[in-house]
């Protein structure tokens, strides 16, 4: 109960901030709360915002299932074999600070324009940040797991999927959480700058004729969908942290 409640009174401090920031700035800057709501509401009634939801939706699905078992089966690998960890962990850290639209004229040239490099973007944000919260999960596990299955001479797949995974899902989920947002910022971004249909694409579209009540909505949908699955995950984590 006094979660909740907590909840509650975040929610409604940030409205009231917002409508505090609306008043000041005027609504062709921001949008009311009240208008947002009311511009989703037109949006969400009309096949063509839907058809940009499911094309965004379609880009992420592909995109969020490659960067997780993708990610989870590369940090076992690094994770397992230890030099090879130690070797690729930097790597892996100075690629995933390189800015990534930087790289997007190479994204561009190798699957052109369409869905496919929507996901590759994805891809590019999700992938390093799940790979290195499963490769650094196996390194802080108990080392009796790893001699359980050498004592039960279990196979390397077998060792992987009955006893590493199962022993670091706690951590891979946290990792699957920051890869989850991450996924979908890298495909929106990715169809601000080469699509023609998508909610990244409706985002650059209102932003560019100054639409500023589609801007806030189109953003307002996109919080409430990241903020309730990053909630389902988290509490999904904390259950099996429990155990």
């Amino acid at each position: 109960m006094p979660r909740i409640t907590g909840t509650a009174l975040v929610l409604l401090f940030c409205l009231l901030l917002w409508q505090t920031l609306h008043l000041l700035v005027g609504a062709s800057s921001l949008a009311s709360p009240f208008q947002t709501v009311v511009k989703l509401g037109s949006l969400l009634a009309t096949a063509e915002f839907w058809q940009n939801v499911a094309e965004t939706m379609r880009a992420f699905a592909a995109a969020f299932l490659i960067s997780l078992v993708g990610g989870i089966a590369l940090g076992i690998l690094l994770g397992v074999r230890r030099l090879a960890g130690n070797v690729a962990e930097p790597i892996l850290v100075n690629l995933y600070s390189i800015p990534k639209v930087v790289l997007y004229p190479l994204v561009l040239l190798c699957f052109g324009l369409g869905i496919s490099a929507k996901i590759a973007f994805g891809v590019m944000h999700g992938l390093i940040p799940i790979t290195l919260f499963s490769m650094n999960a196996i390194r802080q596990m108990k080392p009796v797991y790893r001699r359980t299955a050498q004592v039960l001479r279990l196979s390397s797949a077998q060792s992987a999927f009955t006893v590493i995974l199962p022993a670091i899902l706690p951590e891979v989920i946290s990792g699957v959480r920051l890869g989850f947002s991450l996924t979908l910022l890298g495909v929106l971004i990715g169809e601000m700058f080469a699509s023609q249909r998508g909610l990244g694409f409706m985002l650059i579209s209102a932003i560019n004729i100054g639409q500023i009540d589609t801007i806030m909505a189109v953003a307002l949908l996109l919080t409430i969908v990241a903020v309730t699955c990053n909630s389902l995950l988290l509490l999904l984590n904390r259950r099996m942290g429990y155990r």
